[in-house]
Parts: structure tokens; sequence; C-alpha cells
């Protein structure tokens, strides 16, 4: 610790502002947990007992943490710079020669670490214990995963030769699954492929299929039905003939994996900077809307950046002083600081998304603003 905070006085700080970030991080984690397990009553039934409620909620915690974080440090932060100012140690060390560019940068510190956890918990270990919190609720209560349409999980595709496997050619693919059982499984499938001028060649139906380790899907009880077209004569009274067929089994070359299909039942901003940067390839690559998960990939990106903001909003408390307010309503101002943020945050992901902004700009702009409201009221507390 001595290397990395090599002054005493940044020890002090970092000690302080880490002691009360870690208990007000388990304050907080605790009482979303505690609404979870109330929310998840409601579900309890059969094999789905109430430790299991408890196991599916505590794998959850991981996320939760990843989400508080920001807050957990702006509150703390506050709290350990409001304390230093009611007991005057705060002056001393702007006596000593502490200034506001040596504080932001021993700030830039302090967030180094807070930063590293954010991203384990958010990029490995959330989206881990997520995933085993689902399958556990899954499997005790019998269920399947499903998309908010009652048709199930609706995605694109790139079409290639009539049988499924051979190079990329002109025209989509559109792929329909009705389930996604545990061990990616998927049930009541659904496909149809058209040509480059959408005329449609064949519709695919199988009862249930499965991803094997040559990266191809193994589809089971196939019915498959190809159109062609007959001699052309009238382009508004086209003739078709149609041949179906049925397979036991059919192997099919895709895009789509196990992974983009489970990205599909999750919402972007629950996913990892690697499953959004992948998905969005993906979409891509079909010419399709990008838009919501470029901010949400943006915002994964710079969210590491928000926790040095939110130190820095909570460095102009230190310069406060006593007859300014009780610690207790500036702790209650730096929450209301933080709710604010985060509302600010969310409405102007939704309007950057309705207005087509540029994904960056949108998840940039609110760090930035509030960033800039710390540094003017560093400056005006500063000078007073």
């Amino acid at each position: 610790m001595k290397l990395f905070f090599p002054y005493i006085f940044e020890r002090y700080l970092a000690k302080q502002i880490y002691l009360t970030f870690g208990f007000i991080l388990f304050a907080l984690v605790a009482l979303f947990l505690f609404f979870d397990i109330l929310s998840e009553l409601g579900s309890v039934q059969g094999q789905y007992t109430l430790p299991l409620v408890l196991l599916h909620v505590l794998l959850k915690a991981p996320s939760r943490i990843s989400e508080i974080i920001p807050i957990a440090t702006l509150i703390g932060s506050i709290y350990v710079f409001s304390m230093l100012a009611s007991q005057s140690e705060f002056t001393i060390l702007r006596i000593a020669g502490l200034d506001v560019k040596r504080g932001l940068i021993t700030l830039a510190k302090i967030a180094v670490p807070l930063i590293l956890l954010t991203l384990v918990m958010s990029e490995y270990v959330g989206p881990y214990s997520e995933a085993k919190s689902d399958q556990i609720r899954m499997k005790a209560l019998g269920s399947s995963f499903s998309s908010q349409f009652k048709s199930g999980v609706w995605v694109k595709d790139r079409l290639r030769d009539q049988n499924g496997s051979g190079p990329i050619r002109p025209g989509v693919r559109y792929v329909n699954v009705g389930k996604i059982d545990k061990d990616n499984e998927i049930r009541n499938i659904r496909m149809y492929e058209f040509d480059d001028v959408f005329h449609l060649l064949s519709i695919r139906n199988a009862a249930s299929g499965h991803f094997d380790e040559s990266g191809t899907w193994v589809l089971n009880d196939v019915t498959e039905t190809h159109f062609k077209e007959t001699k052309y004569s009238d382009p508004l009274d086209p003739a078709f003939t149609a041949q179906t067929q049925k397979h036991t089994k059919v192997t099919l070359e895709s895009d789509i994996t196990p992974q983009i299909l489970n990205v599909l039942l999750v919402t972007p901003e629950k996913m990892s900077i690697l499953s959004l940067g992948r998905f969005i390839t993906h979409l891509q690559d079909n010419k399709q809307d990008i838009q919501r998960h470029s901010i949400a990939f943006w915002k994964k990106v710079i969210y590491p950046f928000i926790i040095y903001v939110m130190l820095a909003l909570a460095l102009p408390f230190a310069y406060l002083k006593v007859r300014a307010g009780s610690i207790g309503i500036k702790v209650f101002g730096g929450i209301m600081l933080g709710m604010g943020f985060q509302l600010f945050n969310s409405l102007f992901s939704n309007v950057g998304l309705l207005g087509s902004w540029p994904a960056l700009i949108t998840a940039l702009m609110p760090p930035l603003l509030f960033l800039f409201l710390a540094l003017a009221g560093l400056r005006r507390v500063s000078k007073a």
C-alpha cells in the first residue's frame, strides 16, 4: 500500500474511504437483496423451496454489487470528507499543502481498486453467478427461458445453400425459437428462408435441436418445405411448386450460437462488455439496428470512470464549514445526488436512443456533466 500511496495523508484518506465504502456497500446490498427475497417469495412452490430462493438471490449479489458501487462510493466519500471537515482535519491538510489538484490526483489513486472491483464483478463474477442463479430457479420450477413474444425468440441469420451448409449467399434466414431449455437445448424451431428479392425459398420446422462441438446446429424431427417458381409469366400472379420432406436429423450451419440466443433473453444493460461486442458484431453482419446495444456497450466501457466522478463530487463537501449543515444532511444530499445521477443517466440514454444520437456521446455526456459540476463546486468552495 505504501508503494501506491507513498504519502501518509493518501494512506489515511484511502483507509477511511475504503472502510466507510465497505460498510455502506454491505448495507445497501443487504437492503436490495432483502427486497429481492420478498419479491421472490411468491414463486415458492414444489421443489423451489425457501433455501433455493435464498441461494438464487445470493447468487445475484455480484450483479447488485456492480450496480451499487458508484452510489456507495459517493455516500461513503461524502461521509468521510464531512467528518474531516467537522473535525478540522481537512483544514490542517490544506494548510500542509493539500490543494485541489493534489486532492483530485489522490482520489484518482483511490478510485483504482474500486474500478478493478467493479470490472471483476460486472464482467466476470456477475454474469457467471447470475447464469447459475437462473439455472437453479429454472431447474427447480421446471420452466424454460422464453422471450417476451408469445412465439418465442426471433433472430435474423445469413442464408446458405439449400441443405443449410456451404458459403454464405444473398438472401436472409429468419429463425424462431419457441423455448430455450437448460444446457442450451432449443425447442419449437421454425426457419423462413428468402432470396435477395425476398421470394420465399423454404420453411423448416424442427421439434428440437442442440449446438454440437463442431459449431453447427443439429435439428431433430425436421419438416422442410421448399418452394420453386415455375415458368415466369405474370409478375402479379406467380406460380410456385412446393416439395415437402421429412428428416429425422438435419445438420445446419449458422451464425447463431447459444450465446447469441441467450443474449436475446437478457437486457443489454445486464450483459458484459465482451457479450455486447460479439452481439453488436452479429447485428452489424445482419444489417440490424445496433443503437440500443451500442449505448449499453459504451456505458459499460465508461462505467468505471463514473466512480472517479463520484469521488470528485464528494470532495467539495470537505471544504464546507460545520455551520453549513450537519453530517446527516450532507449524507442525505449525497444520496439525492447519486439518485439524480442515476435518473439523469437513464433518461439521457433513452433520449439518445429516440434521437439516434451517437452512442459514445450519449453514454459520455452524463458523467462529463457531473464531473463539470464537481469541478465547478470545487472551484467555488476552495476560494471561500
